[in-house]
């Protein structure tokens, strides 16, 4: 029954999408896209609840090689990430119906919206590595077109374009990664290749999780693949909210949580791994902390706070990032949708235009309070208990409690987690006192179509790790909890120092001269441009060069030679028939002639 529930979860959001991209003019569009999602949500939740595993296959048309199957696989992990996934998902394009009121496109939005959300439910309950992979690039080619939504502006198609090709280059390593297992399984079904796992030769389980990262860090925007993702603000906030709490970049976290086996058996994967997130997860939270627009100090804090799931994982904290998983999509999604409110009362998202809005915006100061408090980790919000789990893990890795990776490894984990930990309420509580403090500005509060989404996703992102104590591995250990609790007082007081201090002025001046180093994230686009940007363009530029002066003159030769030889065809053909008979005799002659010879 469980597996006969969860085939109709994947399903609503599609057909959904099926009316509404053909018919979405003709039918409210809200409506059918709400619809939809709602009704995959309780599905959802139905499922969850029932907590039993369950699988259901059927078999492809046989291709002559490794059997490929559609159908679904329904665990405690997946169940989880479904619900997180439509709740969020439903709250996006409630909210979507009152922020993109009048816009000509919203009927084909709202329709990629909800093919966006089958795809990412495709990834979660599929029972085949193949199929997980479909969904995987369905999302991708959703993303382009959401981020792009307001294609007639630049930023936005620049965007679509770069966050497409620098995906697109991680995809190929989770496909080549799909080919290993599946061919060193003998099936792609995803419970056949985890079960063959301990029989595989080391060197193909470490390609295997190779490939996997190289797909992870490009879909979750890690370090060296994170620029696509603050750059996909130019979409429109609830889209951000989506991508960033809920789809796409969260598909990365679960698919190593779902494929943990074979980093398992892989430690110098994990090892990299972990290298990556440390890496992420300082350097997204320090550009967060100088990054002027708030939007964008979001898109790196997502970088940053997916860097602590990746690093729980590599340290063997599958749990812990699970919970964090969940308690930031919740909380994530809040604060998207509260700065989107933000914008749309303002009229922008740069810090310095902010300012002042905590009374003429009562509700979005209150939900957005509850947001960046969460975000930061302070008790007794979700995101301090699932923070927690991660700390925790990662100093018992540290100390060598059965740990994945090398020892020093662990300790860089560890000493990057409580100081992405301080960052983080620093930036936090920067963003906070720029949008709702200083100096009174003109806004009017949003309605109840735009508020009520906030009230909605405040609430789990309040409650949510209250709720997760009845199970005795989601508690706080309380001496990581106290250490984790003073590193955030520390950035979130220094930041209220500063403040306190210099009303008015902007907390980031304390980085100094580092300030525009650490906005750009290190200047790894300009890096682009000058390495790989530069040798494309300069191989691009060969291509043409050869296209012209080798393919283009045999083009304009033979069809020189066909014009010449066409010529001399045509003297024989100047229509006088005297020519024609006198030819016609001269060849019979031959002809006798050469009888006469031959014979």
């Amino acid at each position: 029954m469980t597996a006969a529930l969860a085939v109709p979860v994947v399903l609503a959001p599609f057909l959904a999408a099926a009316v509404g991209l053909p018919l979405g003019r003709r039918l409210p569009p809200g409506i059918v896209a709400i619809a939809g999602t709602a009704v995959s949500a309780v599905l959802a939740i139905a499922v969850a609840v029932s907590s039993r595993p369950a699988e259901t296959l059927a078999r492809l048309t046989p291709t002559g090689g490794i059997a490929v199957t559609v159908g679904v696989r329904v665990g405690g992990l997946s169940a989880t990430v479904a619900v997180m996934v439509t709740l969020v998902a439903l709250a996006v394009q409630v909210y979507s119906v009152g922020y993109l009121r009048g816009d000509p496109r919203y009927p084909s939005y709202a329709a990629l919206v909800s093919l966006f959300t089958a795809a990412m439910l495709t990834v979660v309950l599929s029972a085949d590595l193949l199929l997980t992979y479909a969904g995987w690039e369905v999302m991708g080619v959703c993303s382009y077109f959401l981020i792009g939504h307001h294609w007639e502006r630049p930023a936005a198609s620049s965007a679509a374009v770069k966050s497409f090709l620098m995906t697109r280059f991680g995809d190929v390593g989770f496909l080549f990664g799909v080919f290993v297992l599946g061919t060193a399984a003998g099936s792609f079904r995803i419970t056949d290749v985890l079960a063959a796992v301990p029989t595989m030769s080391h060197t193909t389980v470490l390609a295997a999780a190779l490939l996997m990262v190289v797909g992870v860090v490009g879909k979750s925007a890690q370090f060296p693949l994170h620029s696509w993702l603050p750059d996909a603000m130019a979409g429109p906030a609830p889209v951000s909210a989506l991508i960033h709490a809920a789809t796409m970049v969260a598909a990365g976290v679960y698919l190593v949580a779902l494929l943990f086996p074979v980093f398992l058996a892989a430690p110098l994967a994990l090892d990299v791994l972990a290298v990556l997130a440390v890496v992420s997860m300082l350097g997204a939270a320090l550009a967060a902390f100088a990054s002027a627009d708030l939007k964008r100090v979001l898109a790196y804090s997502t970088i940053s706070q997916l860097s602590l799931m990746f690093a729980a994982l590599a340290v063997g904290g599958r749990t812990a990032a699970i919970a964090h998983l969940v308690s930031h999509a919740a909380f994530k999604a809040l604060l998207f949708l509260c700065a989107g409110a933000v914008i749309t009362a303002v009229g922008g998202g740069l810090l310095t235009d902010l300012g002042g809005l905590r009374r003429a915006m009562p509700v979005t100061f209150a939900t957005m309070t509850v947001g960046f408090a969460a975000l930061a980790g302070f008790p007794p919000t979700s995101g301090f208990f699932s923070k927690d789990l991660v700390v925790a893990a990662a100093g018992h890795a540290a100390s060598g409690e059965a740990a994945l990776v090398t020892v020093a490894v662990a300790w860089l984990v560890a000493v990057a987690v409580l100081l992405t930990a301080g960052v983080t309420a620093a930036y936090a509580t920067r963003a906070w006192l720029l949008t709702f403090f200083g100096t009174e500005r003109p806004a009017r509060e949003a309605g109840p179509v735009l508020t009520g989404p906030l009230l909605a996703l405040a609430a789990p992102a309040l409650l949510l790790g209250l709720a997760a104590l009845r199970w005795p591995e989601l508690r706080p250990e309380w001496g990581s909890a106290l250490a984790s609790v003073a590193v955030v007082v520390l950035g979130a007081g220094v930041v209220l120092a500063r403040w306190r201090a210099a009303p008015g002025r902007d907390p980031a001046d304390l980085l100094g001269r580092a300030r525009p180093l650490l906005a750009s994230a290190w200047h790894t686009d300009d890096l682009y441009e000058r390495t790989v940007a530069r040798a494309v363009t300069g191989l691009a530029e060969r291509v043409v060069a050869v296209d012209d002066r080798v393919v283009g003159r045999a083009v304009t030769g033979s069809g020189r030679n066909a014009g010449r030889l066409g010529g001399l065809i045509r003297l024989s053909q100047n229509g006088n028939p005297q020519l024609y008979l006198t030819g016609l005799l001269a060849g019979v002659l031959l002809i006798a002639v050469g009888v006469v010879v031959l014979a």
